[in-house]
């Protein structure tokens, strides 16, 4: 079973290198090239104060985001719901359930969602404003399916659905991620975690205030000056990305554990980079965690993060609640305050 779940392991690796040969020129960074890079926030207050090096530990509800085969060791039902402070004012929240079926695997379904205050709409002859609001926003809406093949050895798939909208524009596309998760017999059951996310359709802007009206003659009299013309958008790809981690723990028992872990990233819009990140946990209840995202990649803004989290029954029903905080530096964009709360049952 162990050699099969192996060559399962190194299957998926290959096909993952194989579709980035297809889809990323490595010598070039496309940066600010692809849509909905909302996608590539990071959730959870526990792994962004990890630096975001999860891909390897991934076993809590957020792991449907992270690496969805961590879902498939899940032993209860387990929901999250995480908001961030996000850069220029904007907010972002996530929330996931993950529910294991015996016999069959986890089911889970999760929402994403980027969202801004209404802004006043400008022209050129109005600059100070139209009267009129606009907003933008982006969601993202994931069914998720894992299960256990081994005693050892995990896949999870994610399907989403993505949608971004400016004013009365609209674009959508649909995206799978396919990961997996391979406990070692050595370094202390050493997990070995990789995921590919955003392997999808492109996006492309549409909607009424892409229609225009033209005059089709401006030499001839009389000539129709309402024309409808309407403009087409250039098509824009999601965010491919390939992360590959290990996570350990350095020493475990019933009192206190150390995990330290360590993820590697290749996206198709950036350079390759580095996170890492540890965590201390004292009687499963307290835990202290810091990091260090973006290792390595060129012109990074800031990088550091750190937080805590507590976990404990609820009023003693057997329904345990755990709170996480993190703070994460981004160096002239400021920093994020990253806020969840976990319900297990």
């Amino acid at each position: 079973m162990m050699k099969r779940s192996v060559v399962v392991l190194i299957f998926f690796l290959c096909v993952v290198f194989n579709l980035y040969s297809q889809a990323v020129n490595k010598n070039v960074s496309k940066s600010g090239t692809t849509a909905a890079t909302f996608l590539e926030i990071p959730v959870s207050a526990r792994a962004v104060a990890l630096g975001s090096a999860f891909s390897a530990v991934a076993n809590d509800a957020s792991s449907l985001y992270w690496n969805p085969s961590g879902a498939a060791r899940l032993e209860q039902t387990e929901v999250v719901f995480t908001h961030m402070n996000w850069i220029a004012d904007l907010g972002f929240d996530y929330s996931a359930v993950a529910i294991p079926v015996e016999g069959f695997g986890t089911l889970g379904i999760s929402f994403t969602a980027l969202t801004m205050s209404d802004m006043a709409v400008r022209t050129i002859e109005r600059p100070e404003g139209t009267g009129e609001l606009f907003s933008a926003s982006s969601i993202a809406l994931g069914v998720h399916f894992a299960r256990n093949l081994s005693d050892r050895f995990s896949i999870g798939f994610t399907g989403k659905y993505i949608q971004e909208s400016i004013w009365h524009m609209r674009s959508h596309a649909f995206a799978l991620d396919i990961g997996v998760l391979y406990t070692t017999e050595f370094f202390n059951n050493m997990k070995i975690g990789a995921i590919i996310s955003n392997f999808g359709t492109d996006m492309q802007m549409t909607g009424r205030d892409a229609r225009l009206f033209e005059r089709i003659d401006d030499q001839k009299m009389g000539s129709n000056d309402r024309i409808p013309v309407n403009i087409e958008m250039d098509s824009w790809s999601l965010p491919l990305n390939f992360q590959f981690g290990i996570a350990t723990d350095l020493f475990a028992s019933d009192e206190q554990s150390f995990t330290v872990a360590i993820d590697a990233l290749h996206p198709s819009d950036n350079y390759e980079s580095i996170n890492l990140g540890a965590e201390y946990s004292f009687f499963k209840t307290l835990a202290l965690r810091g990091g260090y995202r973006a290792l390595g990649l060129p012109d990074s803004e800031g990088g550091l993060s750190f937080g805590a989290g507590f976990k404990g029954d609820l009023f003693g029903g057997g329904i345990v609640a755990g709170l996480d905080y993190a703070y994460s530096d981004y160096g002239r964009l400021k920093s994020s305050n990253v806020i969840s709360l976990a319900i297990i049952f």
